[in-house]
């Protein structure tokens, strides 16, 4: 059974096909989708998708790239939101400074009253980092959530890893870590604890092989379980419940 903890069925892509992707996913073994938003929008067709099946939670917040559309008022609408059945998390939330589509500062700003919010919530974040490492792991040592958090999507080194799990953050690794060119999110892995790691697919970004080129979907984080217990020196039957239980645990689900 596999747990795709980070997913995007709100995304136009996959959002009116979305009974369809989900029955594919069950028959892949697919049992909890957490879909995640990044605006309101999205956080939106989140909190609906967790009403309309069972197989999906939520979470909500704002993506770094929008930073710019942050207020007071959608910050309360966010926090109104982020108290629906079904919400299991707020994010994502985070740095951005490969697009640089709002400016750093207003980030680094956003970030910190989103993680304020989270606490708050007594909600766990989802984390995204891109290219804000130092200034990334300066907010949480100064700004820490409280009710945990995990570097979604995994880009970085081992030593970043290891630094990320001192602060005892959750790593989520997606398609990329299955590449054939992605010798440093392998080596990552073997850095993390194996109870410290979760999957995911960012879909519809992001396939892995051999799905490579075309629209992911969380059927495709199979493939992500198996990369990892590969690296990891363990049979699937043995990694896949592991990481089922971390998920659990990180969103405090039965």
């Amino acid at each position: 059974m596999f747990f795709d903890t980070h997913a995007h069925l709100n995304d136009d892509r996959l959002y009116e096909q979305r009974h369809e992707v989900l029955s594919r996913a069950r028959e892949a073994g697919v049992v909890r989708i957490v879909n995640i938003g990044y605006d309101l929008e999205s956080s939106q067709r989140a909190v609906s998708l967790a009403g309309e099946d069972p197989m999906c939670q939520a979470a909500v917040g704002l993506h770094p790239h929008d930073a710019t559309t942050f207020s007071g008022k959608l910050a309360g609408e966010l926090m109104e939101l982020a108290r629906q059945p079904g919400v299991v998390a707020y994010g994502e939330i985070g740095l951005d400074y490969h697009y640089d589509n709002s400016p750093r500062d207003v980030q680094r700003e956003v970030m910190i009253r989103q993680l304020a919010m989270a606490n708050e919530l007594e909600l766990p974040v989802i984390i995204h980092n891109r290219e804000s490492h130092g200034d990334m792991l300066g907010i949480l040592q100064a700004h820490p959530p409280a009710a945990g958090g995990v570097m979604h999507c995994f880009s970085g080194s081992y030593e970043f890893a290891r630094e990320c799990v001192r602060l005892g953050l959750y790593i989520s690794f997606a398609g990329p870590v299955t590449f054939k060119n992605a010798p440093r999110q392998q080596h990552a892995v073997e850095g993390v604890p194996n109870d410290r790691i979760m999957v995911e697919t960012d879909c519809p970004y992001l396939s892995p092989e051999p799905r490579r080129g075309r629209v992911n979907e969380p059927a495709n984080v199979r493939y992500v379980a198996e990369k990892i217990a590969e690296i990891k020196g363990l049979p699937l039957d043995e990694m896949a419940p592991i990481l089922l239980e971390n998920a659990n645990r990180f969103f405090r689900l039965p």
